[in-house]
């Protein structure tokens, strides 16, 4: 059985996506980026943008039914490789001693609002 969720507090996605597919004992995140729950990106300090995309990464888990410590792979992608140090200081404070496995690119999103974005899976099996 699949399911797919969409947290209740979000605007509807800009693009054609479920923000989470829950499929056997996996839960599935899209990609997340530093959207407020009206649809609006965040604009300002990168420490408050990696936060607010963990934020929605855990507001999509919520509503499939899964925590952070579930979580078992996360991808993240920065808009340049200068941010890879203050983005592990924000992702280490929020997923402490013991984060899910993970990976991290560099990528061209194509525009200047976005400097970060964040996938993962989580076993909820």
């Amino acid at each position: 059985m699949i399911e797919r969720f969409h947290p209740a507090s979000f605007a509807p996605a800009a693009v054609p996506l479920s923000h989470a597919t829950k499929a056997g004992g996996f839960v599935f995140v899209s990609g997340q980026v530093a959207t407020r729950p009206d649809g609006s990106v965040h604009l300002g300090e990168f420490a408050d943008e990696v936060n607010l995309v963990l934020d929605n990464v855990e507001a999509v888990l919520a509503a499939a039914g899964a925590r952070p410590d579930q979580l078992v792979k996360v991808n993240a992608f920065l808009s340049n490789a200068t941010l890879f140090a203050p983005f592990n200081e924000v992702y280490a404070r929020r997923w402490g001693a013991a984060p899910p496995a993970r990976s991290t690119v560099v990528v061209d999103f194509g525009r200047a609002d976005v400097r970060v974005e964040v996938e993962a899976i989580a076993w909820v099996g």
